[in-house]
């Protein structure tokens, strides 16, 4: 590699390391090779490695390198390997460039020209983005160099990755002449994985695509890694709040939520022992404990903000209704956003069908507190209380006596209770 794109990358990576030690110490993660720009056309990584065009990086000043290279490292931090599932290739790399991006806007570093950027994709996964974009891959880079000129005109920023159609387009093209094959190891040793690869050795073909046991196993290192960067940030002080914000939402356990929801409901309902005297007084006066199963009294709240689609809530009030019978659970279900709704609460014994009563008009802001009020005045305490949300809003200052489970739209934390991510 030449030695002034050494040097730049050199520069840009210790940059990153004093200035933002939590994607420096990413970065450092990634050996960096010289690619070939027949198949590399700005940068790239499979995990392993990271791959950069000479070329492009010359065009870069060393503030755009430092955001090409936590770029890469951030599609590994974030897993979006593994996250693909079954999403077409080319528009899933897209989505997770808009969902990169703004992050690293967000944190001071400056994009380099014609990246993918939008505005209003900032703070969306990129699940939640990868349905917004179109289905044909050929309309899909029509609409993004349409909507990167919007975005430069709209933000005055500038952008990632070179021309608006090739980064990621080039991507998809030289990752999926491998799709299928095996991936040979090729990750260097831990003590070495800081250090740049050798000038003199230039990845002259596209690296074949991990197999799903190394994404696998490449994905457990990367969380790994996630968290011990975000750690010697925060020891250092340099760790932001919004970058806490998506270490905290990444480790999370990532069961999926249906799972999560009826494991708390099922062990909110599971028998436990009654130390009632029994009807019949002869015999011993001592009581010994029994079995016994009850009724659960669950309250179950929406968030009818606007924030949370219909769809969404009717696949939630559905998983809710599929668990109840089973746990035998009475519901009493809210529907709010500033204030409780006036035509609840809504009664459901567990051999009904729990169903939106009505189809709600989201309002403009979110109180969580009228639905603990609501509680408050009742004379029994439900067993537990779920509410369906994006977690943004008016929590009450005290946790209250029973419990509580949250189930998130987001990345915004709860003050108190069980948090459930909705992934």
């Amino acid at each position: 590699m030449d030695e002034a794109i050494s040097n730049k990358l050199s520069a840009a990576r210790t940059k990153l390391i004093l200035d933002k030690p939590f994607l420096g110490a990413l970065v450092l993660r990634l050996p960096i090779v010289e690619a070939d720009p027949s198949w590399c056309k700005t940068t790239d990584t499979d995990m392993k490695k990271l791959y950069v065009n000479p070329e492009y990086i010359d065009q870069l000043t060393t503030e755009e390198a430092q955001f090409a290279l936590a770029h890469e490292a951030l599609h590994c931090a974030l897993s979006h390997f593994s996250r693909r599932q079954h999403r077409v290739k080319m528009r899933w790399d897209m989505a997770c460039d808009y969902a990169i991006n703004p992050i690293l806007i967000e944190e001071g570093l400056k994009p380099p020209p014609h990246i993918h950027y939008l505005r209003e994709y900032a703070g969306m996964t990129a699940e939640e983005i990868y349905p917004l974009l179109m289905d044909n891959e050929n309309d899909a880079d029509s609409e993004l160099g349409q909507n990167n000129e919007a975005g430069d005109k709209e933000s005055g920023e500038q952008s990632d990755h070179g021309d608006a159609k090739d980064t990621e387009t080039q991507k998809l093209n030289s990752q999926q002449q491998d799709d299928g094959k095996e991936g040979k190891g090729q990750t260097s040793e831990e003590g070495k994985q800081s250090e740049q690869g050798s000038g003199d050795d230039i990845q002259k073909e596209p690296p074949p695509t991990p197999n799903n046991d190394e994404i696998q196993s490449l994905t457990a290192q990367w969380q790994q890694r996630l968290a011990g960067a975000a750690q010697q940030a925060l020891q250092a002080g340099k760790l932001s709040q919004s970058m806490a914000r998506l270490v905290d939402h990444l480790l999370q356990p990532q069961l999926p939520w249906r799972m999560l929801l009826a494991r708390y409901m099922s062990a909110t309902a599971r028998e436990d022992y009654s130390y009632t005297r029994p009807s019949n007084r002869r015999g011993e006066p001592a009581i010994y404990p029994r079995l016994r199963s009850h009724m659960v009294d669950i309250v179950v709240a929406l968030d009818i903000s606007g924030s949370i689609a219909t769809k969404e809530i009717k696949e939630f009030l559905a998983e809710v209704d599929q668990i109840k019978a089973q746990v035998r659970a009475r519901i009493a279900l809210h529907a709010c956003d500033t204030e409780v709704s006036a035509e609840g609460p809504w009664e459901y014994e567990p051999w009904d069908e729990l169903k939106l009563p009505m189809q709600f008009q989201g309002g403009g802001g979110t109180r969580f507190t009228p639905v603990f009020d609501w509680v408050e005045n009742q004379e029994k305490r439900p067993d537990l209380l779920v509410y369906f949300t994006d977690a943004e809003g008016e929590f009450p200052e005290q946790e209250p006596q029973y419990p509580v489970l949250w189930l998130v739209k987001g990345k915004a934390p709860v003050p108190w209770g069980q948090r459930i991510q909705l992934n």
